[in-house]
């Protein structure tokens, strides 16, 4: 076992704090042209054969007890192995069992809304790909599930693609080997190590008591949380990106300060129209930041951190609603992605493996104290993505729930288009659909505003 086999402290925090009710997997739906009826069942054999040839998907998660392994350098800011998990080949891996088609299904956000509420097998490669035909012979879907402790949604998309038609992207640059080292640090290095290990001790304490601030003050909503019931719906949002340029050009601003804004407007049409009311409504949303840097960085791992902010759902005006997450946007990233509330992700590397273990459960139940939505977004490539030579029309990202949540936004650019894609707890969301069509509304109230 090599240092870059076991799970990075993230990557093991995503594997501990998983339980049947809530399935620490990102999910992707696919929904493709199709060129025959039997497009579909092509697509499945495809994919299937296709994910023998890569490694990244024969990959899967065990536990290792070890204190330590002598291949390892020693990293007095790392966790040990002791109570962790690695990443080895699955010498069985049979990718039919991960590759599954299904009967012809009328409505693909239903179906994929079921598929998501199951847990991926933890003593396989923890994905899985699940073809859904079309009724109508014109269409078909593929759902992508691959597990957090597998990666972030950029290396989702790197194994995603590697089972799709062969895309012309830009090469990464392998990362430079680490020369072997003994059991014990380099005794010239200490000093650096232990400035190292105070610097990021001082940073954990910033950071928690930036946590503890951040669950005072305005009131969320209880529409926003649930109880562990385990079902999922979902459900999925098309705009045109010409007309979140519209808006931005309009008032200033970036992209993602609008999208955010218009989850913000959505939430506070869908709160009133459920009679749940959103006077004084200011729940907290996660936005995650990858730390990844493009091109150079290594593929496997979590590399995130996270701003948080207050949506303004309270405030009526779509324009003012707007520059509250401008303004609250600029203020997280002066102060970047390693300080404040939002970067309590990093906290994970200041853990040791083993309370990640035992810790788990008690860290999956304190999401609800830290965030109430999670809205994130997920890069996708300008190419066109095709499988079988059936082109792509639509990408709908899905992020997982974290335990005492019932709703989580994910955002995808693709080709010209903006896709929400909707989880919630089936439970505690009925009427998903409704905060599906006040996202367009929104979108709608904004371009209205900006003419005013």
């Amino acid at each position: 076992m090599t240092a870059d086999d076991l799970l990075a402290p993230l990557d093991l925090a995503f594997w501990s704090i998983e339980s049947p009710e809530h399935p620490m997997h990102l999910g992707a739906l696919g929904v493709f042209e199709a060129h025959s009826p039997a497009a579909g069942a092509h697509a499945a054999d495809l994919l299937a054969a296709r994910a023998a040839g890569v490694p990244g998907l024969r990959m899967r998660i065990r536990d290792v007890w070890r204190p330590f392994d002598r291949d390892r350098p020693l990293d007095l800011r790392r966790p040990l192995a002791f109570g962790g998990a690695a990443r080895e080949p699955d010498p069985d891996f049979d990718p039919l069992r991960h590759v599954r088609l299904h009967a012809p299904a009328a409505d693909f956000q239903a179906q994929a809304g079921r598929l998501m509420e199951r847990p991926l097998q933890r003593g396989r490669p923890p994905w899985e790909a699940h073809v859904l035909p079309g009724r109508d012979g014109e269409s078909f879907a593929v759902l992508f599930k691959f597990h957090h402790a597998l990666g972030d949604g950029l290396r989702a998309l790197t194994l995603a693609a590697a089972i799709l038609d062969p895309m012309d992207l830009p090469a990464s640059r392998p990362r430079p080997e680490e020369p072997r080292r003994g059991l014990l640090p380099d005794v010239r290095r200490l000093p650096d190590l232990v400035r190292g290990t105070l610097s990021d001790v001082g940073r954990a304490l910033d950071i928690g008591a930036s946590v503890a601030v951040s669950t005072l003050g305005t009131r969320s909503s209880g529409a926003l949380t649930a109880g562990p019931t385990g079902t999922r719906r979902t459900a999925g949002v098309v705009i045109d990106l010409d007309d979140v340029h519209r808006v931005r050009k309009t008032v200033g601003g970036t992209v993602n300060d609008v999208l955010i804004a218009v989850v913000a407007g959505a939430l506070r049409r869908w709160l009133d129209e459920r009679g749940d009311g959103s006077e004084g409504v200011a729940p907290r949303a996660l936005v995650p930041v990858s730390r990844r840097r493009p091109r150079t960085a290594h593929p496997q791992g979590n590399r995130l951190s996270g701003y948080l902010m207050r949506l303004p759902v309270h405030d009526p005006d779509p324009l003012r609603r707007l520059a509250a997450v401008r303004s609250a946007m600029d203020r997280n990233k002066d102060a970047g992605p390693h300080r404040g509330a939002g970067a309590v992700a990093l906290l994970a590397d200041h853990v040791p493996a083993l309370g990640h273990r035992i810790g788990g459960p008690l860290v999956s139940q304190a999401a609800r104290l830290w965030f109430d939505i999670l809205v994130t977004s997920v890069p996708l490539p300008s190419l066109g993505l095709k499988l079988g030579g059936n082109p792509v029309t639509a990408v709908f990202p899905y992020a997982p729930l974290a335990r005492g949540q019932s709703l989580a936004v994910a955002v995808s650019t693709y080709r010209g288009h903006v896709h929400y894609g909707l989880v919630a707890d089936a439970a505690a969301v009925p009427d998903l659909d409704r905060l599906a069509h006040a996202l367009t509304a929104e979108v709608a109230a904004l371009i209205e505003a900006c003419r005013a």
